[in-house]
C-alpha cells in the first residue's frame, strides 16, 4: 500500500513510522531485526531504509603507496527492504539517491523495486562526499532531487530511459521527498528552499518528510508557509531523540538546526549519560504529543539503528 493510502485509511489517526540504516558491510541482519522487533507492537504501516552513497578508502600496497578504492560501507538497502517486507508484512521505503548513481542504475533499482512489489520510494539528492566541499552530481546521474522525482514519475507513465515504446506494465510509485523546517543548509533562505520543495511536489512528489527539528514552532510555521505556497501534500514531521551530550554540537553542525535553550540547559544539568538520554526521550515525548494533538498524519522517528529510546517514546505517545 502507498504511504498516501495508509494516511487516507487512518483518517484522523496519527500513524507511527521509523527509519533504519542498513548494517555495515559484513554484519548480520539479525542485529537489525533485534532493533525492529520491539517497535512492531506499535504497528508501523511502513519503515524507511536509508541508502549510503559511495565513499573512498585508501588501501596500502606492498610498495608502501596508497591505492584509492571506492566502496559502500552500508550496502543492501533493497535486499533489506525485501527482507523486512517479507518478515514483518509491512511496507518498506527505500531511499533513492542522486549522488553516487547514474540514471541507468537508478532505473534498474526502481525496476527491482517494482518486481518486489515495493511501491513507495524516498527521492533524495543525497549529501556531498567527504572529499567534496559541495555536492557534485554523478556523471550520467540526476543533479537534483526534482530531476529524480521526474525520472520516477516517467516510470509511472511507462516511459523508460532507452525504450522507444511505452511499457504496458507501468510502475506505480508513491514518491516521498525531504522538507527542511529550518531550510536546507545550502539554501539562501527558507522561502527559496520552499520554492524548491514546491518544484518537487509539482514534479510528482506525493508526500514530504521533514528533517529533524527540536522546536515544534519551526514545523508549524514551515507547514503554514508551505500551504500558503500551494503545497497540499501530507507533510510528515521527522523526530530525532537527542541521546548523547555530543549531539548538542554535531546535530547543529551537520544539519544546520537550532536547539532550544531549555533543551541545552537540561542536558547541561545532567550528571550521567543515562540522564542525558532520558532528557532526550522526555523532550521527544512532549514534541510528539503536541504534534499528535495538532493532527499530524504520521510521526516519523529517526532511529539510527537503535530502538530502545524510540520504544520508550512510542509507549507514551501511541
Amino acid at each position: 500500500m502507498k504511504v498516501t493510502q495508509h494516511i487516507e485509511k487512518a483518517k484522523e489517526k496519527t500513524l507511527f513510522s521509523f527509519e533504519i540504516i542498513p548494517p555495515q558491510k559484513g554484519k548480520s541482519i539479525q542485529e537489525l531485526y533485534d532493533n525492529i522487533d520491539p517497535l512492531m507492537e506499535f504497528k508501523p504501516p511502513f519503515i524507511d531504509v536509508t541508502t549510503s552513497r559511495e565513499e573512498f578508502i585508501y588501501v596500502k600496497k606492498e610498495n608502501g603507496l596508497l591505492d584509492k578504492k571506492m566502496t559502500r560501507m552500508r550496502p543492501g538497502t533493497l535486499g533489506i527492504c525485501a527482507s523486512i517486507k517479507h518478515k514483518y508484512d509491512v511496507d518498506t521505503i527505500p531511499h533513492v539517491l542522486c549522488g553516487g548513481f547514474t540514471k541507468e542504475e537508478t532505473e534498474y533499482l526502481l525496476v527491482d523495486c517494482h518486481y518486489l512489489g515495493i511501491n513507495n520510494v524516498m527521492a533524495l539528492r543525497g549529501d556531498a562526499m567527504k572529499e567534496e566541499q559541495s555536492f557534485v552530481a554523478t556523471a550520467g546521474g540526476n543533479k537534483y532531487a526534482v530531476d529524480l522525482v521526474q525520472q520516477i514519475k516517467l516510470l509511472n507513465q511507462g516511459k523508460y530511459l532507452h525504450e522507444v515504446m511505452h511499457i504496458d506494465n507501468k510502475a506505480n510509485f508513491c514518491i516521498g521527498v525531504a522538507g527542511y523546517p529550518e531550510k536546507h543548509l545550502e539554501s539562501p533562505s527558507l522561502i527559496s528552499d520552499l520554492k524548491r520543495l514546491k518544484e518537487k511536489v509539482d514534479a510528482g512528489a506525493d508526500y514530504v518528510v521533514t528533517q529533524m527539528f527540536f522546536d515544534n514552532t519551526k514545523y508549524f510555521e514551515f507547514v503554514a508557509k508551505a500551504r500558503a505556497m500551494g503545497i497540499t501534500v501530507p507533510i510528515i514531521p521527522g523526530i530525532k531523540p537527542l541521546a548523547i551530550e555530543r549531539h548538542l554540537q554535531i546535530l547543529p553542525q551537520i544539519f544546520r538546526i537550532d536547539l532550544p535553550e531549555d533543551l541545552i540547559q537540561a542536558v547541561a544539568d545532567c550528571k550521567t549519560s543515562q540522564a542525558i538520554r532520558q532528557v532526550g526521550i522526555e523532550w521527544a515525548v512532549q514534541q510528539s504529543l503536541e504534534l499528535k494533538a495538532a493532527g499530524v498524519p504520521v510521526l516519523h522517528y529517526y532511529s539510527m539503528g537503535k530502538s530502545e529510546n524510540i520504544r520508550q517514546i512510542a509507549h507514551q505517545v501511541f
